[in-house]
């Protein structure tokens, strides 16, 4: 098995603005210490780091890889947002849309960002790597075509979706989008298409909060092919794998990709400032295996891990390590030094099973026609 791994330290270098965690600096908010919105280069740069010093790294195909194209950006977005989005970045940066601030030069890192996850795409579609990890910066899952939103200034796994259709590498595609908060902007951009299945398993009415409901199946050709699994805040470790189990696999199974993109948040766990869940290191090792499992047997082990958010500086680098690690199906580990704590904390069983029981019901949904 040969994992990339796709990674640029000027992904590093995107900047965040006048921000408290989300709220703009101004009147009674002052500046945090560290400046800016949680989405900071320090949980990737960390998570880097982390796979340096157990030596993970040494087992991966490390790459780069060119910036997004605007050929390949114009699949996605209008121009006009491109050229205003450009137009910005060389004159010092600014801000587009909701909480997407970005400074000189951020045009050229995002599109750079969105080039990592195309290039990872395109590796794992064609043969020449068995599976991939792309640690895109900034994240993109909530951009819609025409808005940037959320910490997202481009459509990074839309649009490398985009250039694989195109060039023939696949047809049929998931996004499983296990991150924390609804996957609205990959979910709005192929409604209404039937070859891209979306599943987002997320906190319910975290963010976006008027998105992710169970009742949003799609349109059109699209009817179907879109899944929401919310979930209640305090969902933890084993309701995460029974969502797994009971909805996200059985649709893997019925929709038959030549090839699986998880958008890889790590904001679950239980230390994220944006979150209010109780997922673990070992959840996202879980997690991981279960869809590699299930890639092996539908598209011969073509699996594509997009980072997306996460922002615990401490605690992201133990659950990305612990995907990648399995993805590699390497041995080196990186010990959870909150493993005990965790498992503590988790659910006690009167809670775990209201919350099966919640799974259960949008399992029985979701195998039902759609309407």
């Amino acid at each position: 098995m040969t994992t990339g791994f796709f990674f640029d330290e000027k992904c590093f270098w995107h900047a965040g603005g006048n921000y408290a965690l989300t709220l703009p600096v101004g009147d009674l908010v002052q500046p945090l210490a560290a400046g800016g919105l949680p989405e900071s280069p320090e949980t990737k740069r960390r998570l880097k780091n982390l796979m340096d010093v157990t030596g993970l790294t040494g087992a991966l195909d490390v790459r780069s890889a060119p910036p997004a194209t605007e050929t390949m950006l114009k699949r996605v977005h209008p121009e006009d947002l491109l050229t205003k989005f450009k137009a910005l970045s060389d004159t010092g940066g600014g801000e587009l849309g909701l909480r997407t601030p970005f400074g000189k030069g951020g045009y050229e890192i995002a599109a750079l960002s969105a080039g990592l996850t195309v290039e990872a795409l395109r590796a794992v579609a064609t043969g020449a790597l068995q599976n991939a990890y792309a640690l895109s910066r900034p994240p993109g899952h909530h951009c819609l075509p025409d808005w940037p939103n959320g910490f997202c200034l481009l459509a990074n796994i839309a649009i490398a979706i985009e250039e694989a259709l195109a060039q023939g590498h696949i047809s049929r595609v998931v996004v499983l989008d296990w991150d924390v908060h609804h996957g609205n902007g990959t979910e709005a951009i192929f409604y209404d298409r039937a070859e891209v299945l979306t599943i987002s398993l997320h906190q319910e009415r975290n963010y976006p909060m008027d998105t992710g409901d169970v009742p949003d199946r799609g349109t059109g050709a699209g009817l179907g092919a879109n899944i929401n699994i919310p979930l209640p805040p305090g969902a933890g470790h084993n309701t995460y794998l029974r969502a797994m189990e009971k909805i996200v696999l059985p649709a893997l199974q019925a929709h038959k990709p030549d090839l699986i993109i998880v958008a890889s948040g790590y904001d679950a766990n239980a230390f994220d400032p944006l979150a209010r869940m109780l997922a673990t290191a070992d959840t996202f090792r879980q997690m991981t295996k279960q869809v590699m499992q299930a890639a092996d047997t539908l598209c011969d082990g073509k699996l594509v891990l997009v980072h997306e958010g996460g922002y615990s500086e401490a605690y992201v680098p133990f659950c990305g390590h612990a995907a990648i690690e399995t993805l590699a199906g390497s041995d080196t580990t990186a010990e959870d030094p909150m493993a005990a704590t965790l498992t503590a904390r988790q659910p006690n069983a009167r809670v775990e099973a209201f919350f099966a029981t919640l799974v259960d019901e949008m399992a029985e949904i979701f195998a039902s026609p759609p309407g």
